[in-house]
């Protein structure tokens, strides 16, 4: 027998104590278990990939390439070889090259992952407006986060944290409507998002939530709004419409300086995306690649909420797109739910006197940032005086929740446990020590 043959022998021998790779080892969701069980062939191949985050690689779906250079050349491949253990397989030959390509998968996840349900509710302020929302009902005694998504935006944008959430805080509700034109609520020929529209169509929301749930009252609430979500909470907590239930409120990446001063550039900005892509996967990969949203997980299951199917088009007709996606033959076959070009009337308007009422409505205040830089000169001022907590992630981009669910999700549950008035112990009253016989 020569050296060659006996290797594969001791290969082919010894590949029963080899573990055997599951998928949930790695998800962002479970532990590694603590016990393997013997090893059977796996039926995919899997390769880690420090970019993607679960699941294996689809068969027949094409690798995606990370988003920054590889250099398998010479010196990485022969150390993988060198180092690696190669077991011959009927479907793999004994002298191939190791795979180099990632091989886990973009492929949408469905929104039952993370939410216990969703909701179709007419509004009795509008009866013909009726909003979509997802929901995961509060234990009792337990908070309801409230979340309110950016322009563009969905309900889907706060899955993965809602999730997060739920990990620190088991017994939390999380309920997160799709506003009016975004999402999978209608909008209508003329739409109307101005902020006291929004802010409005949350507080029915809320109350139709109540009604459809059959809740005698609300749970204690904590407000949370990304962006143009951040303007719609703090107008909701500013008019007090929830009153003594919210016990505070939390605005994420957006302050009334920066953001005003950024108006004059949306159009630019927007003109920069594609007008749509070949699939949903497409559109994932494409937020992430251009890190948009840079938590793969959370692209997964919230940038399916933002497209729509609609009759392909060829690239460039309708004004063009942007020189990424578009799909196989150039072909649009998924475009944006939401013309945020055509909600620039409003876009003052969602801003304007933000800070003010950021600073005076009542309850806890968080303000979650991605730099410090965009705090204005009344937020300083405000953040020295005490008004108000700080916490600044400069390693996020602008869809922090996104970005980075599980701080973010610490420290909501954080704030929610410094603004519980059930937690609270207030010392006894004067008159309650008279009425007792006790001294004061």
């Amino acid at each position: 027998m020569s050296d060659l043959q006996r290797r594969w022998a001791k290969a082919k021998l010894s590949a029963a104590a080899l573990p055997h790779f599951n998928e949930h080892d790695e998800d962002d969701d479970q532990p590694p278990p603590t016990d393997r069980a013997p090893s059977q062939s796996p039926t995919t191949t899997t390769i880690t990939n420090p970019w993607a985050v679960d699941g294996v690689y689809p068969p027949g779906d094409p690798p995606l390439l990370p988003p920054f250079d590889d250099d398998s050349s010479s010196a990485s491949s022969s150390s993988v070889s060198s180092t690696g253990t190669i077991i011959p397989s009927p479907s793999q030959s004994l002298f191939a090259r190791p795979l180099t390509f990632p091989t886990r998968t973009l492929s949408p996840i469905p929104w039952p992952t993370y939410f216990e349900r969703d909701l179709y509710l007419p509004l009795p302020t509008h009866p013909l407006q009726v909003h979509h929302v997802y929901l995961t009902s509060p234990a009792p005694a337990s908070p309801l986060f409230i979340t309110h998504h950016g322009g563009g935006s969905c309900g889907l944008s706060f899955a993965v944290l809602a999730s997060e959430i739920r990990k620190r805080l088991p017994g939390a509700g999380i309920l997160s409507p799709d506003a009016r034109g975004h999402g999978l609520t209608p909008g209508g020929a003329d739409l109307d998002l101005s902020l006291d529209t929004l802010s409005a169509d949350l507080h029915a929301v809320v109350l139709a939530v109540q009604e459809a749930m059959g809740w005698k009252e609300l749970p204690p609430v904590v407000l949370v709004g990304h962006s143009l979500g951040g303007a719609v909470v703090t107008d909701l907590a500013f008019k007090g419409g929830l009153g003594a239930k919210v016990l505070g409120y939390a605005v994420l990446d957006v302050v009334e300086g920066s953001a005003m001063d950024g108006l004059a550039g949306m159009r630019a900005v927007l003109a920069t995306r594609p007008r749509g892509f070949g699939s949903v996967r497409e559109g994932v990969e494409w937020h992430v690649k251009s890190r948009t949203v840079r938590g793969v997980r959370s692209a997964r299951v919230s940038v399916p909420g933002l497209l729509v199917e609609a009759p392909p088009v060829e690239e460039g007709e309708g004004g063009g797109m942007g020189r990424e996606g578009g799909g196989e033959g150039g072909k649009m076959a998924w475009r944006w739910r939401t013309d945020l070009a055509a909600t620039q009337p409003f876009w003052e308007g969602w801003f304007t006197g933000l800070s003010r009422k950021f600073l005076a409505a009542k309850g806890g205040k968080m303000l979650l940032l991605a730099g410090t830089d965009r705090l204005d000169t009344e937020l300083t001022i405000g953040q020295m005086q005490g008004k108000y907590a700080l916490q600044v992630f400069p390693e996020a981009g602008h869809f922090i929740h996104e970005d980075l669910p599980e701080k973010t999700a610490t420290v909501l549950v954080d704030f929610y446990r410094r603004n519980d008035r059930s937690a609270m112990v207030l010392p006894p009253k004067v008159s309650d020590m008279l009425a007792q016989g006790k001294k004061v």
